[in-house]
């Protein structure tokens, strides 16, 4: 008998076939992703990411709050919330992965940079595996790429070399692509032409989930402007600029997640979820919006954003 908790629901299969050509581990981890937590079978997302104490140090993450400078918090808040996955750095999962395992899908990030670095040009260094992600039992790594940066065919490589290896054994990808370094100007690295042809190569690049900022409709390369004023691309509205960066990782048939950024006002957040639940996308990664709250506040916080992606009145 088959147990209907379990059961998977038509928008998720729907999903899992726009990934036929992968193994049944993949499918099946993709499946964890999207049958958990409280938007379990929308098709949607709230993926809790706590990397920034590795990006931005300890202070400028957690003092806010200062309950999040234990691992085990973060844990305890994407459990409570509801996410689907909690997405964080080596030593964080090493820290909390076994007192709850099993209780939330875990995705490992696998590069990461600090911002002590002082190169002129953006890159993150590996650090972590394949193989720590199995250990931790996660569903899936994570990767982050730099187009635009003159480390960029490298970092390409080296993702390539690591997802043919996760997804060796069954790991879902999820790939942070943020352009950025190079030519590119600060604006440029939000402008819609740059986001969509972000999101068109983690999509080339093989990943099942690709993860980038929420555009502007600022146009950064010559080239693209004629085009999109040739064919009458709409980007006026928020989420027509969703629906662009979606239809450009093909077609939609990649699930596409948007970033949360820095700390925000909340009604500038749930206006971007409204947006990206109009436009088509998948859901948010929230990181900084989240744990830098009090927990009751921001699991409030993250309750109103489900809400508005599963269309309940929020």
């Amino acid at each position: 008998m088959v147990n209907e908790s379990l059961r998977i629901t038509g928008r998720v299969r729907e999903i899992l076939d726009w990934y036929h050509s992968d193994a049944p581990g993949i499918r099946a981890n993709l499946a964890r992703l999207l049958m958990s937590g409280r938007l379990a079978g929308t098709g949607k997302l709230v993926i809790l990411p706590v990397d920034q104490g590795f990006e931005h140090g300890p202070a400028r993450s957690f003092a806010a709050n200062p309950a999040g400078y234990d691992p085990r918090y973060h844990f305890e808040l994407a459990i409570d919330a509801g996410c689907n996955a909690y997405a964080a750095p080596l030593g964080f999962l090493e820290a909390g992965a076994a007192d709850y395992a099993g209780a939330v899908p875990l995705i490992l990030k696998l590069n990461n940079s600090d911002s002590l670095y002082g190169g002129d040009e953006p890159n993150q260094a590996v650090t972590g595996g394949v193989q720590d992600a199995l250990r931790l039992g996660c569903c899936a790594v994570g990767y982050t790429i730099y187009p635009g940066s003159a480390h960029s065919q490298e970092m390409y490589e080296r993702l390539r070399e690591i997802a043919l290896e996760a997804k060796s054994v069954g790991l879902a990808v999820v790939v942070w692509s943020y352009p950025r370094g190079g030519q590119l100007t600060k604006a440029g690295e939000t402008a819609i032409d740059v986001v969509c042809y972000g999101a068109q190569i983690a999509a080339q690049l093989g990943a099942h989930v690709v993860k980038v900022k929420v555009p502007t409709a600022h146009i950064e390369q010559a080239e693209a402007k004629k085009v999109y004023a040739a064919e009458k691309i709409p980007i006026d509205a928020p989420a027509d600029r969703i629906r662009h960066v979606v239809q450009s990782a093909f077609h939609g048939r990649r699930i596409v997640i948007f970033s949360g950024g820095a700390k925000g006002e909340d009604r500038a957040v749930f206006d971007e979820v409204r947006a990206i639940r109009d436009g088509g996308g998948f859901g948010s990664i929230i990181g900084r919006n989240s744990f830098q709250r009090a927990r009751p506040d921001a699991l409030k916080f993250l309750e109103t954003c489900m809400s508005i992606y599963a269309e309940e009145k929020s």
